[in-house]
């Protein structure tokens, strides 16, 4: 395994760009694992195979460094939001392009470090800066859902409403232990569909 001093010499050729990438990969792990409160600097540090002072020096504090991951992750789930409804025909009245979207974003939650990221924000929201940039994230999901389908606000609702079931029973894994509890397999069928053990 390489030393910090050697991970460090490495990056130093890397472009400013791919070191804050690798860092901010690092970060997303670190962050997954222990949430905002529960990571610190020197975590994400040593996850990345860096000193803790280059860290601060790239991003300034912890909660600019959350708030780059959590930012990366909302731009990927309004991504794949809009590159799916541009393949899709959108009829908001269609049980099954509701279905469509929903599976891209499925697919997008086997990322448990995206999720958990997502989770974590979301629920850090009285850290003043982490909680307004959730709001923004929830809201930019919300109006992108009534902008490119054209849907009702109730339809919208329910299509995010359904999408943070999945991230709550899969931060909790669900799927992975649905044999123990007949409701609680009743409920990840209902909402995953039969097959929602691939998701374990």
């Amino acid at each position: 395994m390489p030393t910090r001093e050697t991970a460090e010499t490495t990056q130093s050729r890397m472009a400013a760009a791919d070191r804050r990438e690798l860092i901010l990969d690092a970060a997303a792990r670190a962050f997954a694992r222990g949430g905002y409160a529960g990571t610190s600097t020197d975590a994400v540090a040593k996850e990345a195979g860096i000193s803790q002072p280059y860290v601060v020096r790239m991003f300034g504090s912890k909660v600019e460094l959350f708030r780059e991951v959590f930012a990366r992750a909302g731009s990927a789930i309004l991504q794949t939001f809009d590159t799916e409804l541009d393949k899709l025909e959108i009829d908001p009245e269609d049980e099954q392009f509701w279905h469509q979207l929903g599976a891209s974003y499925s697919r997008l939650l086997e990322d448990r470090d995206l999720l958990l990221v997502m989770m974590h924000g979301f629920c850090s929201g009285n850290t003043e800066e982490i909680g307004a940039q959730a709001r923004e994230c929830m809201a930019s999901i919300y109006g992108l859902i009534r902008r490119r389908t054209g849907c009702t606000p109730e339809q919208a609702r329910s299509f995010i409403a359904d999408g943070m079931l999945l991230n709550t029973l899969l931060a909790m894994r669900a799927p992975e232990h649905a044999d123990e509890d007949p409701a609680l397999a009743e409920l990840s069928t209902c909402a995953f569909g039969e097959d929602f053990d691939v998701l374990g």
